[in-house]
């Protein structure tokens, strides 16, 4: 068998379907049940005899149809009006998946071992399994983690790294980052989160002392006012609104931050402005194009003005779309020493911004001293 499912539930049932199929565990098969509850869904995984009994029993209580899927055919079976039950067969439509269960993706952080934060924020129980409505937010955390370990080597290798995380919010990220470098790379670290909503940080510094991070603290203050402690080696910004990703790039240039991470949020300082050349009427005609289009041009134009502070720049993709449409992360090196700044990425951001018929950008005036660019 490689799957089944149960399905048009009988009145009064609060389930509508069940799936099942096989896995590899470390103790060895079991069938995953998976219960769907309007847009709930629960796992269990049972022994094979066990799952066989259960499908008998509801098929008998529950619901109208089952579905098997094997190797070789497809079978339906269906209760009749009589309550009798029909069946018939098909050519198989399913290919046994040959790689075990256990075989997951390995994560940064790995799944069904207690993780201390991921516990405290709801996203594991305290046996180390991954809550089925926080998956996305899982997946979310070691991915951002995975971008995280590739500039390491970035970093300073031989004293505390020195790291300002703007517009931290809840900080899920935050705490993940401090995970990462000091639990699974062994790395001593500074971590200050940055946020204006003062009730938020007082609930991430008790989270904070309470798991005994040592070296992450949080302060209430506004990106533009922050003043660093000495050297920052690596700033991050998460999902801070409109300009507020500006403020934090900004920043971290006039500091010469080595490493930034960036994933903006909402862009509306573009959308408001557009008035864009008449090849790209199509695009401004309707709005839900504006926006995105808006959303595209300005990391695009932050990508160029980072090039042009001499920034070694890349946007990615942070976390699949069916998640977030925030799923964008600029992620900029600065070249050491610094490469002069090249016509070709000024020729880049001024036609871009010529075409879209915008104003001077939030981040353009912020680096206008830094920038070979007339500034309004």
């Amino acid at each position: 068998m490689i799957q089944f499912v149960l399905s048009q539930p009988r009145t009064g049932s609060d389930i509508s379907k069940i799936s099942a199929r096989t896995v590899q565990l470390k103790d060895g098969e079991r069938i995953q049940l998976t219960h769907f509850r309007g847009a709930q869904q629960t796992h269990s995984n049972v022994l094979p005899a066990a799952a066989r009994a259960t499908c008998s029993e509801l098929l008998e209580t529950q619901f109208e149809k089952l579905h098997v899927f094997t190797s070789t055919a497809d079978i339906v079976v269906k209760r009749q009006r009589d309550g009798s039950f029909a069946w018939r067969a098909s050519p198989a439509t399913k290919v046994l998946d040959e790689q075990p269960h256990n075989r997951r993706k390995q994560y940064l952080i790995p799944e069904d071992v207690p993780c201390p934060f991921l516990i405290e924020i709801g996203v594991m129980n305290r046996d180390g399994r991954v809550l089925a409505a926080k998956y996305h937010k899982f997946r979310q955390i070691n991915r951002f983690l995975e971008l995280v370990d590739d500039i390491l080597p970035h970093l300073p290798q031989d004293r505390e790294i020195q790291v300002v995380d703007f517009g931290s919010g809840k900080s899920y990220l935050t705490f993940a980052l401090h995970h990462l470098l000091t639990q699974i790379r062994g790395r001593a670290v500074r971590i200050v989160g940055v946020d204006r909503k003062a009730d938020v940080i007082r609930d991430c510094s008790r989270i904070a002392n309470e798991l005994q991070c040592c070296g992450l603290t949080f302060e209430h203050g506004d990106i533009a006012q922050f003043g660093s402690v000495g050297q920052v080696d690596l700033m991050v910004s998460l999902h801070a609104c409109d300009t507020a990703t500006d403020a934090a790039l900004a920043q971290a240039v006039r500091w010469e931050t080595p490493v930034i991470l960036a994933v903006p949020c909402c862009q509306h300082e573009l959308a408001a402005q557009l008035n864009p050349d008449p090849a790209l009427a199509a695009i401004a005609t309707h709005g839900i194009l504006k926006e995105r289009f808006a959303a595209l041009a300005t990391d695009a134009l932050r990508a160029n003005l980072l090039e042009l502070c001499g920034y070694q720049t890349q946007v990615v993709e942070f976390i699949d779309l069916e998640h977030t449409p925030k799923n964008l992360l600029i992620r900029a090196i600065r070249r050491n020493p610094p490469a002069t700044r090249t016509e070709h990425f000024l020729n880049s951001y001024q036609q871009l911004v010529k075409l879209i018929g915008i104003e001077t950008p939030y981040l353009e005036t912020a680096l206008k001293d830094l920038l070979p660019l007339p500034v309004a």
